[in-house]
């Protein structure tokens, strides 16, 4: 009855435990919920003002799919401010969110068993889209040994004949890691004399905890030509539900193509939401950003110490995003049967690693008050010691 395309995808495990979470909270169960990605602060108010304005003054038309040309303006220069990217406004195209750029980017290159280098832990909507457009994931398993981010050599063994894209996150989700500069010059070398795209997803760009971020397509010209960078507003500016995302090709007929899928499909974005973007793009809430970013920090410092101070459990620190990636896997090899457990005896939610491709391990998301975080640690410790 249903297409075999629709067929290939999997359900969300974020929402998944997010609904049985909320499920169990309407039962009248005290649930503290882990599993989300989503700040807990406020869209700044230059931002909704801004949105405000724009309602008031009957800004509530159609606009060019890619957006208004004020928008990509304010892309092109945010781009060129903070990633030294230059890019022309006919080389930029604003989505429904970053997820929506993803996928008409995967329906705009991928044909029937072409195959994407994905490396694991990857954020649990990567291989879905892929398999959704008729590729194959390619996952390259990555652990604690390697930061969790994939090396030049591994990068070098799993390409083939049939790869025709490698997807890089950073900050990642789930794990917080960041490739540097050089590691990220050793990857360009492997794809030196390919024709491989690189899709650079950027949305956790501004949460950063150590050292300087490195966009994707900076490292060098070559880069610059075969990356897609995609980036948007929800995590930095606190904006999940004003569904704005971006993306940036130096190929002009890959985003020609972006346009013709999205003027068949959703059409322009909010057109509220296109005028609320451009002072967050143009850097008017930037003291709003530091502030949330410095906030996080203080949580990502306490999280790290109090799960590696918990005996059977062990994370890396992340130097970026707002999560955590503990590893159980002295107590629980099952990362499913974990989380369940957790959320049905002690009443806390986490995403367990298996839907990001890495079992024996949960993800924790601090994107939350420290009262709560501190009483969600207290109750898995207390469900670890049961295990012991």
């Amino acid at each position: 009855m249903f297409s075999k395309r629709i067929n290939k995808l999997s359900p969300s495990l974020t929402i998944a435990i997010s609904q049985k979470a909320r499920e169990l909270k309407s039962q009248g169960r005290d649930i503290l919920a882990f599993s989300a990605g989503e700040p807990d602060f406020d869209t700044p108010e230059v931002i909704k003002y801004e949105a405000i304005r724009a309602i008031t003054n009957g800004w509530t038309k159609y606009t060019n799919v890619a957006g208004i040309p004020e928008l990509l303006e304010a892309i092109h220069i945010k781009l060129k401010r903070d990633n030294h990217l230059d890019y022309d406004l006919d080389e930029i195209i604003s989505s429904n969110g970053a997820k929506q750029s993803l996928a008409n980017i995967f329906a705009c290159i991928l044909d029937e068993n072409d195959e994407v280098i994905i490396p694991a832990p990857y954020w649990v909507t990567y291989p879905e889209l892929v398999k959704y457009n008729d590729g194959i994931p390619i996952i390259v398993e990555t652990d604690e040994s390697t930061g969790f981010k994939i090396t030049a050599e591994m990068l070098k063994k799993a390409i083939t004949p049939k790869t025709k894209a490698l997807i890089l996150t950073t900050p990642s989700n789930p794990t917080g890691a960041v490739y540097s500069k050089e590691e990220l010059n050793a990857l360009a070398e492997v794809l030196k004399d390919t024709n491989i795209w690189v899709i650079s997803d950027e949305m956790y760009e501004k949460l950063i905890f150590e050292g300087k971020f490195t966009s994707v397509a900076s490292i060098n010209e070559d880069m610059l030509n075969r990356t897609i960078t995609v980036n948007g507003l929800s995590k930095s500016h606190a904006m999940t539900g004003w569904r704005f995302g971006y993306c940036a090709s130096k190929n002009k007929e890959l985003v020609q193509n972006m346009i013709k899928l999205q003027s068949q499909t959703t059409s322009n974005i909010n057109t509220i939401t296109q005028k609320a973007a451009i002072p967050a793009l143009l850097g008017k809430a930037d003291s709003d950003i530091e502030h949330m970013r410095k906030e996080f920090k203080k949580r990502r410092d306490f999280v790290y110490e109090a799960f590696n101070s918990i005996k059977g459990l062990s994370a890396a620190k992340p130097h970026g995003a707002f999560y955590i990636f503990v590893n159980h896997k002295k107590i629980a090899k099952e990362s499913l049967s974990f989380a369940l457990d957790l959320l049905e005896e002690k009443g806390v939610a986490v995403v367990p690693g298996v839907g990001f491709g890495s079992e024996g391990y949960f993800r924790f998301s601090f994107a939350t008050d420290f009262e709560t975080i501190n009483r969600g640690i207290q109750r898995i410790e207390e469900f670890v010691k049961e295990l012991l």
